[in-house]
């Protein structure tokens, strides 16, 4: 749960509904492609999506700053920022 705009308490579902398209998307490839533990890179999750990898890291801090299902950490930046996505 996290807590809305007045203190009220919102649940995960609901705080999803708050995400633009692009990071419903985002979230929901996470989802659907993360392991216990995973590491993905931007541009990777870009090429599967159609989007560019500074459209997935713009769209990630929303994620990232979220209550969901999935933790996402900026895990390192080498030919690429990558992402440890826990489930």
């Amino acid at each position: 749960m996290r807590n809305g705009p007045h203190g009220v308490s919102m649940s995960t579902t609901q705080a999803a509904t708050d995400l633009s398209t692009k990071q419903q998307r985002i979230l929901q490839y996470l989802r659907t492609n993360a392991a216990d533990q995973t590491y993905f890179k931007s541009r990777l999750i870009a090429k599967d999506l159609g989007l560019s990898a500074k459209e997935v890291g713009a769209n990630m801090r929303a994620i990232l700053d979220g209550d969901f299902d999935v933790t996402v950490e900026k895990w390192g930046y080498s030919s690429g920022t990558t992402w440890k996505v826990t489930r």
